[in-house]
């Protein structure tokens, strides 16, 4: 299995569905599961927006991918009653294309653009004045005949989203009203998104198959919507389409290969890797990278933060070291000095 088609990895891949997702994302606030603290903040943002009849203060979303920052941004224009036109920041390759997008805004409308952090700089400057003033400046001509046009634009709000919210430059950073961070969700919060799945789905299954779903889900619903669906073809091979506690447990652990606690093979790999080549560290990004013929980024922004999130992986100024609670998830005995194991879970 590749890197780009783990079951749990939180990027959108090929193989999920763009209609079936949308037709599965929450069209409210009402609607929304989890992320409590942002639901209540943007609603009270929307009231006061509507109140003023003004458009939508800008808002940025940044944490994980797979959390339901572009849900959200879908959701925060059907609140408004406003368009939403969406983008991303690879797709903005010119000053030019940004232009042509904010011409056509039109008063109140939403502007989404995902991955933000990776807008070019001559970009960024033009949204800057767009964002801040509400204007556009276009050059026009070149050389000594060459004059500055000022456009004035509708006022209309601009949701951005971003995985690397420090490769953000302060002054973007700065134009945004409302910032939220997009958290890990709760199990509670999981098992509601994947029974609400399941019945949109028209998906026959237990409760305790919910859990044993849920609980690998690694808190992001993008991640328990792939694996319901997988989950529901082997119930439609080797069992009698329900998924149950036993039918889940046969294609999560069995075919997938992911444990009670969502790790899947290449976590393990990295964890083992530290444990039985390195003596549980610390050892640098780049060996490990190299022991596991894997990418250094995607080990450092893929596989660690849920590693680190477990509190299974510690990073220090030396490499990283695997923690007691790695050992013992391994079924592995520790026996490096008291002096560097970490205290156990409970």
């Amino acid at each position: 299995m590749t890197q780009d088609d783990r079951p749990i990895d939180g990027k959108r891949q090929s193989n999920d569905s763009v209609k079936l997702d949308y037709a599965l994302r929450p069209r409210s606030l009402s609607e929304y599961i989890g992320q409590e603290r942002v639901i209540e903040n943007l609603k009270v943002l929307i009231e006061a927006a509507k109140s003023r009849k003004e458009a939508l203060d800008h808002v940025l979303f940044y944490g994980p991918p797979g959390l339901g920052k572009t849900t959200l941004a879908n959701v925060l224009a059907n609140e408004m009653g406003a368009n939403l036109k969406t983008t991303a920041g690879p797709a903005i390759e010119r000053t030019g294309d940004l232009a042509a997008i904010l011409t056509h805004q039109r008063a109140s409308d939403v502007l989404f653009i995902d991955e933000i952090h990776r807008l070019g700089r001559p970009v960024e400057e033009v949204l800057y004045s767009a964002m801040e003033d509400f204007v556009l400046d276009i050059v026009i001509g070149k050389g000594p005949a060459a004059k500055n046009v000022r456009l004035k634009l509708p006022r209309f709000t601009v949701v951005g989203a971003t995985t690397r919210l420090a490769l953000l430059t302060a002054p973007l950073r700065d134009r945004f009203g409302a910032v939220f961070r997009m958290d890990f969700y709760s199990m509670a919060a999981m098992e509601m998104i994947i029974e609400r799945a399941a019945d949109k789905l028209k998906i026959e299954a237990q409760p305790e198959g919910v859990t044993e779903i849920a609980q690998r889900s690694r808190g992001t619903p993008r991640v328990a919507l792939r694996l319901l669906r997988r989950t529901r073809d082997y119930a439609q091979v080797r069992g009698a389409g329900i998924i149950s506690q036993e039918i889940a447990d046969e294609c999560l652990s069995g075919l997938l290969e992911i444990d009670p606690l969502g790790l899947d093979d290449i976590d393990r790999r990295v964890l083992l890797t530290i444990i039985k080549n390195f003596n549980g560290g610390p050892v640098g990004l780049e060996t490990i990278a190299a022991s596991i013929s894997e990418e250094a980024d995607t080990i450092e922004d893929v596989i660690e933060p849920f590693l680190l999130q477990l509190g299974f992986l510690e990073r220090t100024p030396r490499g990283r070291v695997a923690t007691r609670r790695a050992y013992e998830h391994l079924g592995l005995v520790d026996n490096r000095p008291t002096s560097i194991q970490q205290p156990p879970l409970f």
